[in-house]
C-alpha cells in the first residue's frame, strides 16, 4: 500500500486506528450534546454543537468496515438533521444567500476531493475525500446557516472563550504533572511531547501547535468580548486563557500567530492609512528578495520564540515545495515524500493546500483569505465613526491575520479545522449587517407627498425638508 502523504508510518490517506475508540465518559457526553442540541432553538444549536465538537479529542470514533466515524462528524451529522427538522426556507437558508466566498469555497472543497481521487486512484482515497466533503461543506455551511446575526457571533465567541478557559486548564496541569488529562479517555498520546528541556503542552488538542494556534486566531475574539462591556468578565478571562495556552504550547507558530495579533490591534491608531503600511510590506518583502542570498521565504527561519524552534524546516519546506511545482501544480501529488528529508510533514496549510490540489485548491484557499479581508475592511468603513463597531471589525480582521500566520507554522487535521470553518462563516454574518446599516443610512428621509387640494381651497405652501441620513447601526446584540 503506498505511503500516506501525511506520516511515513500511516497507510495511505491519513491511516487511522483500526478499532473503535470511545470512552464511556465520551458517549455520555455525546448523547447529553445531541439532546441538548435538540432541545434549544436553532438560534442556539451552534453553541452545543461548537463545545461537542472542540472539547471531545479528535481520536475518540466509532470504527465501522473502514470507515471512521469520529465524534465531531457524528454532531455535523447530527446537526444538519436538526436543522432539516425546521424545514428553513431555501431563500433563508443562508444569511445573506450564497455570496462569493461561499462559492470559492465550494470550489475549493470540490476540485481538492476530486484531485485526490485522482492523484491515488483507489477506492480508499474516494472514501477518504467523501470525509473530507462531510467535515467541510457539512461543517461550513452548517455553521453559514446557524451564523446569521450578530447575536450569533458573539455566541460563538463566548463558546470559544469557554473551550478556550477548559483547554487552558488542562494544558497548566499538563505543565506541571506531564500528564495530559485529556488522554486519559483514549486516541491521545499520554505523555506529551518534550523539546530542549519544555514540555509542549496540548489540551484536548492533537499537537501542542494546533492548540496554540487555537489560542493566537480567537484571541482578538475575546478581547473584543472584554472590550464591548457586556461579556467583559469571560473575555478577559478568555484572553488570559489564550496568552496561557500559546505559552504552554511552548510553539514559535503560536506565539508568532498570538504577537501578530497584537500588533494588529496596536495599530488601531493608524486604521485609516492601512494602504500605506500593505504597500510598506510588499516593499519590504521586494528589497528582503533583492538583497537576501536566499530567497524571501527565509525570512521565517529568523524566527525563535522559543529554545530549538524548526523554524528553518518551515523555510525549507516552502523552498523544496516552490522547486518541484512541476510535480503538484494539476491536481497535487503523493511524492513528497521523496523531496528530501521530513518532506512527508505537510506543516504548512498553505503547503498542504497545493500538494494536495494543486494550483487551483491553493488559489482557492488565499481567495478565501482575500475575500475576508476585503469583507471586513469594507464593512469597519461602513460603520466608520462608531468605535465600538469598528473595534469588532479590526478584532475579526486580527483574528483573520493570526490565522494566516498560524497556517505558515501548520496545518489543521484535528477538530481545529472547525475553528477555521467558523471564522469563516461569521464573517459573511457579520459584515452583513453592516452593510444592511450601511445601506439603511445612506437614504434619505422620505417625505410624503402634500395631498391634493380639494377644488376652492387654498394652496398650502409645501416644504421639503433636507434629506437627513439615518444614522448606521449595528444590532446591539455585539454588546450584549
Amino acid at each position: 500500500m503506498p505511503q500516506s502523504q501525511f506520516d511515513p508510518g500511516h497507510a495511505a490517506f491519513g491511516g487511522g486506528p483500526s478499532e473503535s475508540i470511545m470512552h464511556p465518559a465520551v458517549l455520555a457526553a455525546l448523547v447529553v450534546v445531541v439532546v441538548w442540541i435538540y432541545l434549544v432553538a436553532r438560534k442556539s444549536v451552534v453553541a452545543p454543537l461548537l463545545l461537542g465538537i472542540l472539547l471531545i479529542p479528535f481520536g475518540q470514533n466509532i470504527y465501522i468496515g473502514g470507515i471512521h466515524l469520529f465524534v465531531y462528524r457524528i454532531l455535523i451529522v447530527v446537526g444538519w438533521v436538526r436543522l432539516l427538522s425546521l424545514k428553513p426556507s431555501p431563500r433563508k437558508f443562508l444569511a445573506g444567500g450564497l455570496g462569493a466566498l461561499d462559492k470559492v469555497f465550494l470550489i475549493w472543497a470540490g476540485y481538492r476531493a476530486l484531485s485526490v481521487v485522482l492523484t491515488f486512484l483507489q477506492a480508499g482515497a474516494v472514501v477518504n475525500q467523501v470525509a473530507f466533503l462531510i467535515d467541510a461543506l457539512g461543517g461550513y455551511f452548517l455553521f453559514r446557516s446557524l451564523i446569521r446575526d450578530d447575536k450569533d457571533v458573539q455566541r460563538v465567541a463566548q463558546v470559544l472563550a469557554v473551550v478556550g478557559v477548559i483547554a487552558a486548564l488542562g494544558m497548566i496541569v499538563e505543565q506541571v504533572t506531564h500528564q495530559n488529562i485529556f488522554a486519559l479517555l483514549g486516541g491521545m498520546q499520554p505523555l506529551p511531547s518534550i523539546r530542549n528541556g519544555r514540555l509542549r503542552a496540548q489540551g484536548m488538542f492533537q499537537i501542542s501547535i494546533i492548540a496554540g494556534s487555537f489560542a493566537a486566531t480567537t484571541f482578538p475574539l475575546f478581547l473584543w468580548l472584554w472590550k464591548s462591556g457586556e461579556t467583559k468578565l469571560l473575555g478577559l478571562i478568555g484572553a488570559a486563557a489564550a496568552i496561557v495556552m500559546a505559552g504552554t504550547s511552548a510553539s514559535s507558530t503560536p506565539i508568532g500567530a498570538l504577537l501578530g495579533a497584537i500588533l494588529v490591534v496596536c495599530l488601531w491608531p493608524i486604521r485609516k492609512n492601512m494602504r500605506i503600511v500593505r504597500w510598506g510590506i510588499v516593499v519590504a518583502l521586494v528589497g528582503l528578495q533583492l538583497t537576501m542570498k536566499a530567497p524571501v521565504w527565509y525570512v521565517i527561519s529568523h524566527f525563535d520564540f522559543v529554545s530549538g524552534s524548526s523554524s528553518w524546516n518551515r523555510a525549507y519546506l516552502i523552498d523544496t515545495f516552490f522547486r518541484h511545482i512541476g510535480d503538484w501544480w494539476l491536481i497535487g501529488t503523493h511524492d513528497n515524500v521523496n523531496w528530501g528529508w521530513d518532506m512527508w510533514d505537510q506543516c504548512n496549510q498553505f503547503v498542504m493546500e497545493g500538494e494536495t490540489g494543486g494550483l487551483i485548491t491553493l488559489a482557492c484557499f488565499i481567495a478565501m483569505f482575500t475575500i475576508c479581508f476585503k469583507k471586513i475592511g469594507a464593512a469597519r468603513k461602513a460603520v466608520q465613526g462608531d468605535h465600538k463597531k469598528e473595534w469588532f471589525f479590526w478584532f475579526l480582521g486580527a483574528a483573520l491575520f493570526a490565522q494566516v500566520l498560524a497556517y505558515l507554522g501548520i496545518d489543521y487535521f484535528d477538530q481545529s479545522k472547525f475553528v477555521w470553518y467558523a471564522l469563516l462563516a461569521i464573517i459573511p454574518a457579520a459584515t452583513m449587517s453592516a452593510g444592511t446599516s450601511a445601506a439603511r443610512g445612506s437614504q434619505p428621509e422620505l417625505v410624503p407627498a402634500p395631498a391634493s387640494p380639494a377644488v376652492g381651497s387654498n394652496f398650502a405652501n409645501a416644504t421639503t425638508k433636507d434629506a437627513q441620513p439615518a444614522r448606521s447601526t449595528l444590532s446591539s446584540a455585539f454588546l450584549h
